[in-house]
């Protein structure tokens, strides 16, 4: 009986492994104080961006983020602690948390890892504070455009100076 418990949460800590490995983003945060409908909210909002949430027994999230090379992660996982995994956006779970943690003022994020690099609390709110990806590549453009812009400007300013003449 006791073997089998054993080999469980052997399964348990290296398929948490392997999802940390793969996520871009994680966010480890306490929910101590949300009530089923508000964690029920976040886990569709998560799911609707391609995240996950995950509420692990803390030995199992310690071991797995040890494993996973995320040692600094592991002192975290005390209390009430849920995951966030992002798998396609980087900047989506710590954006959703963000929002929810300030309509839901229980919520506080601990820290977290971005793109194989342990962060604290503050990397995670620059992160959800960025502008969106179509926000930026629209600022991309803009910002390659004017140039191009100034130059039709001048080339234009100059073909009537000469038509004048």
């Amino acid at each position: 009986m006791e073997r089998a418990s054993v080999q469980r949460k052997a399964v348990a800590v290296e398929a948490l492994t392997e999802r940390l490995k793969e996520a871009k983003t994680a966010v480890l945060f306490d929910y101590k104080g949300l009530t089923v409908e508000q964690f029920t909210d976040l886990r569709n909002q998560l799911r609707n961006e391609g995240c996950e949430v995950n509420v692990i027994k803390n030995n199992i999230s310690r071991r797995a983020s040890v494993a996973a090379g995320y040692e600094e992660l592991a002192d975290s996982f005390v209390g009430p602690k849920a995951l966030i995994l992002g798998f396609d956006d980087v900047v989506a779970p710590a954006k959703i948390i963000a929002e929810f943690a300030k309509a839901n003022k229980v919520v506080e994020i601990e820290g977290g890892v971005i793109e194989g690099k342990v962060v604290a609390r503050e990397s995670i709110m620059e992160l959800a504070n960025l502008p969106s990806r179509e926000t930026l590549l629209t600022q991309l453009a803009a910002g390659l455009l004017m140039p191009v812009r100034e130059v039709a400007i001048g080339l234009n300013m100059l073909a009537e100076q000469q038509e004048a003449n």
